[in-house]
């Protein structure tokens, strides 16, 4: 796994606010994730939807392009060696962690500045906020399918049914 920080970051600028989110956000994805037995990757809820081992592509080469096309940060293939729940998490985090660490070393003016969101300019705080929902979405289908599956689901702001009033991660 990587070395996420245990203890608050002492805020570095005035938009470590987004980082210190990206930083949970990725651990609460890898948590939905790590939620999932290997038996369940081929799951598809509908026709239309993805299978678990499809959402959790999207998220890591999705994440990537957008780092890469949008903010110029790229931890190079965004795909993990072995397809598993494991290799997923793994290769997710060790890139959110580098991620992290180069842009926390952005200044205040590169967040402020702006760069191409497909086919418009957009400001990178606000590709960076859509970046965190469009994550958050796509998680919060994750735990629909947990939940399709009989699976139990744990916390991800909070506690959850499955949680006896706690907030658990990961079980």
């Amino acid at each position: 796994m990587t070395a996420f920080a245990t203890e608050p970051q002492e805020p570095r600028g005035t938009y470590d606010f987004l980082l210190s989110t990206y930083e949970t956000e990725v651990l609460k994805t890898t948590g939905i994730w790590a939620a999932f037995p290997a038996s369940a990757l081929g799951f598809r809820p509908a026709p239309k939807s993805r299978t678990v081992l499809e959402q959790m592509e999207h998220q890591v080469q999705s994440e990537g392009r957008w780092m890469s096309v949008m903010f110029g940060i790229d931890t190079g293939d965004p795909n993990p060696a072995e397809k598993s729940v494991r290799g997923y998490i793994e290769k997710y985090s060790n890139d959110a962690a580098r991620r992290l660490e180069i842009l926390r070393a952005k200044p205040d003016a590169w967040w402020r500045g702006a760069t191409a969101f497909y086919d418009v300019e957009r400001a990178r705080t606000w590709i960076f906020t859509r970046r965190l929902t469009h994550s958050t979405h796509h998680r919060g289908q994750l735990v629909v399918y947990l939940r399709l599956l009989g699976l139990c689901v744990p916390s991800v702001y909070g506690p959850t049914a499955d949680t006896d009033g706690r907030v658990i991660y990961r079980f």
